[in-house]
């Protein structure tokens, strides 16, 4: 799904991974952060792509918040912390985050 977001200007946080082939509680932390993110001030909606296998592809997650601020608290968030340092220890070869102003956007 392609999430709703309000005109711009807003902010995106680009997670960019490749995983390794563990993958015990990796889908059940995901849908945990992805759920634990809704629930945060400033978050405004999430987009992700992951191929299937594990064939060494990167998986793409775009979440979307209002400000700076609110992206730096969700960093903070003590449960995201942890989930980030499974990420490191256990699921993640290596990973990406870049962090960007939305200062456009257009649909069709």
């Amino acid at each position: 799904m392609i999430a709703t977001t309000p005109p711009p200007p807003y902010y995106a946080v680009i997670f960019t991974s490749v995983r390794t082939n563990v993958a015990d509680g990796y889908a059940d932390t995901a849908e945990r952060m992805v759920g634990l993110a809704h629930e945060q001030p400033g978050f405004l909606g999430v987009e992700s792509a992951r191929n299937d296998h594990d064939d060494g592809w990167p998986g793409i997650t775009v979440s979307y918040w209002d400000s700076l601020d609110a992206i730096r608290n969700w960093k903070h968030h003590a449960e995201h912390q942890l989930a980030q340092e499974q990420g490191r220890v256990y699921w993640y070869k290596t990973y990406k985050t870049r962090i960007c102003k939305v200062e456009r956007d257009y649909e069709f």
